[in-house]
């Protein structure tokens, strides 16, 4: 019998092989949990390459919301709520931070849904419920903090840092996309009203949303128009949507997002042109269920280097 998912799977082979702008090459990153508790390294057709277990719901940790994959070839994950490492491909914890315990955080509610890398080696975390982004540096110093305001401001999901260094984070209530320079103040504003995941800056200026419970992905202009929009389901297609979590832009402009607690007949990314043709499905049921919220597809050169050391450690 033909599955719905079959169907899928079915309809777009060839058209992956044709205009996609992710190459067979091209590896993915992925963090599930909510049951999987996984981080993997997939390649294009979803064959696991690296796969790391974690502790999930034992470490009070329902699901992974951010990922990285760093220059050096390490991961940047949350293996709870509250903390942050570093591992190797290897395994090994190389660094870690918990905002439970460190700089002033001891006492408070705290959750951890976004962080990042930056090139100086500083670690970029918001606290979610404290309200604030700080940068750590390597021995876990306090080297800046950055208000998020008052009121629910403070409950984030992703964040991202812009090209001219300011903040783009995500609050889930009252629904808002908002810019924050290096002071905490906000340079501009979306009010999306839903329970809202994701957001990045695109190429041409406007900022793409993944509303998160709005089941929908949003292209918003600066003067906060909305000019590109796909809610509900994709046209043209079976795939639903389900919450809307990461997004990621490619060279050629196609945007890769993320299908979340969509179900297990819909992919848990897909890729879509702004003709809003889908051209590539990431849809691997057994290895993330339903709880892939975070994910990052690699270039082509990260891929490679990837796969070289991957390949070291086989031996």
């Amino acid at each position: 019998m033909i599955t719905r998912r079959l169907a899928l799977s079915i309809a777009f082979l060839a058209l992956t092989q044709i205009t996609s702008a992710i190459e067979d090459d091209q590896l993915a990153l992925v963090g599930a949990s909510y049951g999987k508790n996984v981080l993997a390294i997939c390649d294009a057709k979803g064959n696991v390459l690296w796969k790391h277990d974690t502790a999930g719901p034992q470490k009070g940790h329902a699901g992974h919301h951010d990922v990285h994959l760093l220059p050096n070839g390490n991961i940047l994950f949350h293996d709870s709520w509250t903390k942050t490492q570093e591992i190797t491909l290897g395994k090994d914890v190389v660094w870690e931070y918990d905002s439970a315990k460190q700089n002033g955080n001891e006492g408070k509610k705290v959750d951890v849904h976004a962080f990042a890398r930056l090139d100086n080696g500083e670690t970029v975390i918001v606290e979610s419920s404290v309200g604030r982004i700080i940068h750590v540096d390597q021995a876990g110093k306090l080297v800046k903090s950055v208000p998020l305001g008052e009121g629910g401001r403070k409950k984030t999901r992703l964040m991202r840092i812009l090209d001219n260094g300011n903040y783009l984070a995500c609050a889930e209530n009252p629904g808002v996309v908002t810019e924050y320079d290096g002071e905490g103040n906000i340079v501009w504003e979306y009010e999306i009203g839903t329970r809202v995941y994701g957001a990045i800056r695109l190429k041409n200026g406007n900022t793409m949303i993944c509303s998160g419970s709005g089941n929908s992905l949003v292209e918003v202009s600066p003067d906060k128009k909305i000019v590109w929009k796909i809610e509900k389901k994709v046209p043209g297609t079976d795939i639903e949507l389900g919450w809307m979590t990461t997004l990621q832009e490619l060279p050629n402009g196609n945007i890769l997002a993320g299908n979340c607690h969509a179900g297990e007949d819909d992919p848990q990314i897909f890729e879509v042109t702004k003709d809003k043709k889908v051209v590539w499905v990431f849809d691997e049921w057994d290895l993330v269920g339903d709880g892939l919220a975070c994910w990052q597809i690699l270039s082509p050169e990260t891929s490679k280097m990837v796969r070289e050391k991957l390949a070291k450690l086989e031996k």
